[in-house]
């Protein structure tokens, strides 16, 4: 799995260069194609400490919960990585764990979400546990022009107006997104 997400961390590489300042490197984990890599891969996760099976199920999380289309995308990705030089791995890996943690997390979103992550996190970045999943499916929902517009409107919405601004966003029916996203975006 981690090897798949980064690889999905890769496929958004280039929009990430080009809309931030920042690089994007992140393992994921190989896909087990064989069943007799299964007890292999068992033994290895009981050899891990604590912390790291949590990271590890935490990744598998973030993995399941992405649309099978995203994940096609990262598994694409993870192909061509795999395919790369191993130095040019290695740079790219260390490009990615260069970054802040907040935007290494946002690429667990997936290459949709991940890209506009960045200028999403002023909205998005706390959001209350109770309201995570909700969230995620709303974003999910957004076409590529409306996360634009809603990055827009995260970036000069005000920290204290924050809560309220995303509370409004969510209670727009979808069929009135558009509308609200141009208004509060002002165009």
């Amino acid at each position: 799995m981690n090897k798949l997400l980064f690889a999905g961390l890769l496929l958004a590489l280039p929009l990430s260069l080009a809309a931030a300042p920042q690089s994007v490197n992140v393992p994921l984990p190989a896909p087990s194609a064989t069943p007799s890599a299964a007890p292999t891969a068992a033994a290895a996760f009981a050899q891990l400490d604590p912390a790291q099976q949590r990271q590890r199920r935490s990744d598998y999380a973030a993995w399941r919960a992405l649309p099978e289309g995203e994940r096609e995308r990262i598994r694409q990705a993870a192909a061509r990585f795999a395919a790369l030089p191993a130095d040019q791995q290695q740079r790219l890996r260390a490009q990615f764990q260069a970054q802040d943690q907040a935007f290494r997390e946002g690429w667990r979103l997936g290459p949709q979400l991940g890209a506009e992550f960045p200028k999403l996190h002023g909205l998005f970045g706390f959001v209350p546990p109770q309201q995570r999943d909700a969230v995620l499916a709303v974003l999910r929902q957004l076409s590529p022009s409306q996360l634009a517009q809603l990055a827009l409107v995260a970036q000069r919405t005000p920290p204290q107006e924050r809560d309220s601004v995303r509370s409004a966003f969510l209670m727009v029916p979808a069929a009135e997104r558009d509308t609200w996203l141009k208004r509060q975006a002002g165009q």
